[in-house]
């Protein structure tokens, strides 16, 4: 499956206009430049071989732990994620267990005031969560926060005066609540379903008929079975948080992979682009391997094997 993302993620890069030499020419330099000086940097770069040769290039140079070395800037590709990757986990992390504490529990408390005043105002505020932008949510918590009443910085993730790890919690405080409000608002609403649908079934009523305490009856018996389709989602939630959470990183300016992502492609740098891609994939996989376990765990119903 790596194999198969990664040919076709090279394959729509190379459809793409221009490449990294025309992007680390300033329009300045490109009028005053000759031509056989720019056909030399592709050469030199080797943009100038077939689109198999680039790709078989590449491949190889991975398998043998070579990601190679960014175009733009000319860093290690290795060393740009070993600083990147760590502040967008970071993030991530922060805003999945926020928004799973937070939709799990609010969820739960819905589908039991089914049709109360509290049901309602939380399936408003799901609603709402689920439908305005992120980046809407980010512009207003700064101008609030940040601004207005100056309680929390603005951007960035670390200070020259940081020593510890309490002098960072300031700045990761609004990015992770703001990114973890939409998540929020959808484990909530898929929880509060899941909780409604085991709540009918028979065990549940034959547990209230053996005359089992209802909180015993909602936490051990409900909860648990209601909790397996909620697992797939917050698994799933991972890697769409460390791919999606580039726009709360451009805008809060934290410098994870998001943010290094869409410099990338805005300079065309092929092989970051390509390694960050991979990354994602990974991620991915592997969640995907992760909830199969976990979900065989939670669920007597699952088996891994053939009994």
């Amino acid at each position: 499956m790596i194999f198969v993302i990664s040919f076709l993620v090279y394959f729509g890069l190379d459809l793409t206009p221009g490449d990294a030499v025309s992007h680390m020419i300033s329009p300045e330099l490109a009028a005053t430049i000759t031509p056989e000086k720019l056909e030399a940097m592709r050469e030199a770069y080797g943009l100038n071989a077939t689109f198999l040769e680039r790709y078989w290039i590449w491949l190889t140079s991975c398998l043998k732990g070579d990601f190679g070395y960014s175009m733009a800037g000319g860093v290690a590709i290795k060393d740009i994620m070993v600083k990147t990757i760590p502040a967008t986990l970071e993030l991530s992390i922060v805003a999945l267990i926020i928004s799973t504490i937070l939709g799990c529990s609010l969820g739960i408390l819905s589908a039991l005031k089914k049709g109360s005043a509290t049901d309602s105002g939380l399936t408003v505020a799901g609603m709402a969560g689920v439908s305005i932008p992120e980046f809407f949510f980010a512009l207003v918590a700064i101008l609030i926060f940040g601004m207005h009443f100056q309680w929390l910085p603005v951007g960035g993730r670390l200070l020259p005066h940081y020593e510890t790890l309490l002098d960072r919690i300031p700045n990761i405080i609004m990015p992770s609540m703001v990114l973890a409000l939409a998540l929020t608002a959808g484990a909530m609403r898929y929880s509060r379903s899941s909780m409604l649908d085991v709540l009918s079934r028979e065990f549940i009523k034959t547990a209230r008929s053996k005359g089992l305490p209802e909180w015993r009856i909602n936490i051990l018996h409900g909860f648990r079975v209601a909790l397996t389709p909620v697992v797939v989602l917050i698994g799933f939630r991972l890697p769409l948080l460390i791919g999606g959470s580039t726009i709360i990183e451009q805008v809060f300016q934290w410098p994870g992979i998001g943010n290094m992502f869409i410099r990338s492609v805005r300079a065309s740098d092929y092989p970051l682009v390509m390694m960050i891609s991979l990354m994602y994939v990974f991620v991915v996989l592997t969640a995907s391997l992760l909830i199969d376990l976990l979900t065989a765990l939670i669920d007597p119903r699952v088996r891994l094997g053939k009994e």
